[in-house]
């Protein structure tokens, strides 16, 4: 198949990457050009996504946010317009279910497909074609997009036959994982006002009840002092904002989450949003006066 990729951070990288294995023809786009010119030398094609628009099977849209989104599909040189008919968008991207919805319709004026399909695993799940997707949308969408699925991930849940579905769980996932990775920085730094070296909190709280997959991603990266981002802070604000968001239009109280959500606002605020997500155990840090692995 020929596909499209909107958005080459670590996650649109590794997807494009892992198409190319799967022997696609793919092009990419990205505001920035280095990132372009990185995914050409790996083997895409020279085209810009616009002028291949008419021979593409598929478009990936692997950009920050819904507003992100909704410039690349209907915005000043939109996509959808330009695309066959029958040829599929897939959303990687956390979104309201409402969007979801909005975009699906907007595309099937278009004759277009719109397969609703967040991503989880992180930029190595990415580069390895091992990624869950939470998807949702029409047999036909489905259809058209499986073999970009086949490539790109280890596991699709398919959750429905209409747009929205797989962002809702998508919501769901991202409660959970940002409480997860707020908690961890809260005990690994809790840990150290009781004298538990971070080495030693990584060594002994995967084998306890404790443990979560994040906790056992995200904690490394504190002990090691290394807050290269593989998935950022500043996605956060965004991500727990959705989810609060959809609790408060259905009347669900999420204190939790909420709680979580502050941390990351606070880590952003000290100017740490283009850091690893696992910084945020530097707020929990100012806090108490201490020093994290690394000077942190």
């Amino acid at each position: 198949m020929k596909a499209g990729v909107f958005g080459l951070g670590s996650m649109g990288y590794g997807i494009a990457s892992s198409l190319l294995r799967a022997g696609h023809e793919v092009c990419g786009a990205d505001i920035n050009p280095n990132a372009v010119e990185r995914l050409q030398a790996a083997g895409a094609t020279t085209d810009s996504i616009s002028v291949s628009a008419p021979t593409l099977d598929a478009v990936l849209v692997v950009v920050l946010n819904a507003a992100q989104t909704q410039e690349v599909l209907f915005g000043a040189d939109a996509i959808v317009p330009k695309l066959p008919k029958g040829a599929v968008v897939i959303c990687c991207v956390t979104v309201a279910p409402d969007f979801a919805r909005d975009m699906a319709a907007r595309c099937a004026g278009y004759g277009v497909h719109y397969l609703d399909a967040p991503i989880s695993g992180g930029s190595v799940k990415a580069a390895e074609g091992q990624l869950s997707i939470m998807a949702s949308g029409t047999p036909e969408a489905f259809e058209t997009a499986r073999p970009i699925l086949d490539a790109i991930a280890e596991t699709v849940f398919e959750l429905g036959d209409t747009a929205g579905a797989g962002s809702a769980m998508k919501a769901v996932n991202q409660m959970l994982a940002g409480v997860h990775i707020a908690a961890m920085a809260e005990a690994i730094t809790f840990g150290m006002t009781q004298g538990v070296a971070p080495e030693t909190f990584l060594k002994v709280i995967p084998k306890c009840a404790g443990t979560s997959w994040m906790l056992e991603n995200r904690a490394p990266h504190v002990v090691e002092g290394d807050y290269a981002p593989h998935s950022a802070i500043d996605i956060w604000p965004k991500d727990l904002g959705i989810v609060l968001d959809v609790a408060r239009a259905s009347r669900f109280s999420a204190p939790i989450a909420a709680a979580a959500l502050q941390q990351f606002v606070a880590a952003s605020g000290m100017g740490l949003g283009r850091e690893d997500d696992a910084a945020v155990a530097k707020v929990y840090a100012r806090n108490v006066g201490l020093k994290l692995p690394g000077g942190a």
